[in-house]
């Protein structure tokens, strides 16, 4: 089973929601557009790692003249975005990501039934529901069920918090089959021209709390482990974790045909799965989900990395972030070789008290030792957030940015977004879609948005993709040479001076490849990148 973990909570503190924009407008330093990539004046380069700046090729300044050239013309820019090389999917919920038609799909293959409130629920169909499958014939309660599974033209007497939340309560029992799923994400993701998917799963996520429950909380987390050890009951979880990715991947293989002549285009994806924890559950519940997908990323290449999910500003993810914070830093030092991505700063003026905004994305940096940070929307409300923008920048800690799920859930865009300012003090940024499902949108729409609102020319939007694998948890080393990324990502002495899509790596460069999975997925997306400047640089 999937669980989801993404419920609903209206804004507690709405009196003070106006402070939001005139905050971080305050605070955001300015940015030219084009040269976000140079640290402001106080980010020094030794805090930033900038080395120099980017060069750019000839075929570059010709695919970005087509790309200016194509302002004002939406078919031309549209079918730019789509075709761009757009790296990985760094921050994706599977059940959020898939279409909201596919979940209608697999509701009816379920038998299942939709209530008075658009929730699917179990057969048989009683009084007050109908049988999903009469979404085939009935277009109006097929749109019906689109408009509450997803963010598509959602009430306008409803928040964009509570009715993206309140989605997955809702198509939950239609999320069951985790190869489904992701036969449809997959295909999704390779469409758009992606090369690299991490998404997010509950892992034995009944067992676990049953192991949680009958441990119980221990307040000395390493007592606490030793009994979740005990007699293998911890490993007994993991092995049941294991079996349902077995089981995930033989029917994702069976559901998009990848052992037949006429495989989908979603079987050549490389996909790893993060382990999400239930932040809102009691402390015994989250530790014990903790350990279970670190100890399974250590155990299965499949799963490389633990998040912690659902609501940041309910009560209890507030009031235990701290005590969460510190039994990841416990257990990283058990578990050394697991990743760890959180979302953190998931917050704005008016959903919490002030003083909730403070603290959270530091400690995820600075005490669970996150490698990656999803949102970090209020990052300008951190205690003093340009030391820990500096920080972030010198440890290499990327944020994972998706646009439209910061507009819809916490009516963060544009210029009151952070985004400018992580990039003026060179902290890494990915582009990502979060829930691309619910919120009705893909990854080329977030680049097309992210292009428009901040300005971003060409080679800017290239370097974002660059670095939606540069900072995936891939296996292997990367195909650039370590500090180069904000110098223009030089390769590698096996591969400098080889020339992706123009040439067949030489002997060496290959070798190379092969034994790192994460250079030979770059090196995809190079190739990739040569072709799309050939098709775009010298039109008009």
């Amino acid at each position: 089973m999937i669980s989801t973990f993404r419920t609903a909570r209206r804004p507690k503190y709405p009196f003070l929601a106006g402070l939001g924009s005139l905050a971080v407008l305050t605070l955001l330093p300015a940015i030219p557009a084009e040269a976000a990539a140079v640290p402001s004046a106080d980010a020094s380069p030794q805090a930033t790692g900038f080395v120099s700046p980017r060069e750019v090729t000839a075929a570059e300044r010709r695919t970005a003249a087509y790309l200016d050239a194509s302002q004002g013309r939406p078919e031309r820019l549209k079918a730019f975005f789509k075709a761009l090389p757009k790296g990985g999917d760094l921050h994706n919920h599977l059940s959020g990501a898939a279409s909201t038609e596919y979940l209608i799909k697999l509701a009816i293959e379920r038998g299942l039934c939709i209530d008075a409130t658009m929730t699917a629920v179990a057969p048989p169909c009683g009084t007050g529901t109908r049988p999903a499958a009469d979404a085939r014939t009935d277009a109006a309660f097929r749109q019906q069920i689109i408009r509450a599974w997803s963010m598509q033209d959602f009430p306008a007497d409803e928040s964009g918090h509570d009715h993206f939340f309140d989605t997955f309560g809702k198509f939950g029992l239609a999320t069951w089959d985790r190869g489904k799923l992701l036969a449809d994400v997959a295909n999704t993701v390779v469409e758009q021209n992606q090369f690299y998917l991490e998404t997010m799963v509950t892992p034995a996520s009944d067992s676990a709390k049953k192991l949680a429950d009958a441990v119980g909380y221990d307040a000395d987390l390493a007592a606490f482990h030793r009994k979740l050890l005990a007699g293998g009951q911890l490993d007994r979880v993991v092995n049941e974790a294991v079996q349902e990715a077995d089981d995930a991947n033989a029917q994702f293989r069976a559901t998009a045909h990848c052992d037949t002549n006429r495989p989908d285009p979603g079987c050549r994806l490389p996909v790893r799965w993060i382990s999400q924890v239930s932040r809102g559950s009691s402390p015994e519940r989250v530790f014990t989900q903790m350990a279970v997908g670190l100890r399974l990323a250590e155990r299965d290449p499949r799963f490389v990395a633990v998040n912690l999910v659902q609501p940041e500003d309910w009560d209890s993810s507030l009031s235990n972030y701290s005590l969460q914070m510190r039994m990841l830093q416990y257990l990283r030092g058990q578990y050394p070789d697991a990743h760890l991505t959180l979302h953190a700063g998931e917050l704005a003026p008016g959903l919490v008290k002030p003083e909730d905004l403070t603290f959270h994305i530091r400690e995820a940096v600075l005490v669970a030792g996150a490698e990656r940070i999803g949102h970090g929307v209020d990052l300008v409300h951190e205690d003093d957030w340009r030391q820990l923008a500096r920080t972030m920048a010198r440890r290499q800690v990327a944020v994972e940015v998706p646009f439209s799920s910061n507009k819809q859930i916490l009516g963060i865009a544009g210029a009151d977004h952070p985004f400018n300012a992580y990039r003026r003090y060179g902290v890494p940024v990915v582009l990502s879609t979060d829930d691309p499902g619910v919120s009705r949108i893909d990854i080329s729409h977030e680049y097309q948005y992210a292009a428009k609102t901040y300005d971003l020319g060409y080679t800017t939007l290239k370097d974002l993709a660059r670095a939606s694998l540069e900072y995936a948890f891939r296996d292997g080393r990367s195909l650039w040479a370590a500090g180069s990324a904000p110098a223009g990502y030089r390769p590698v002495p096996a591969c400098r001076g080889e020339r992706p899509g123009a040439d067949r790596p030489s002997a060496r460069c290959g070798r190379y490849l092969a034994d790192n999975p994460k250079a030979a997925t770059q090196w995809r997306q190079e190739t990739a990148f040569a072709a799309f400047e050939r098709d775009h640089a010298g039109r008009r």
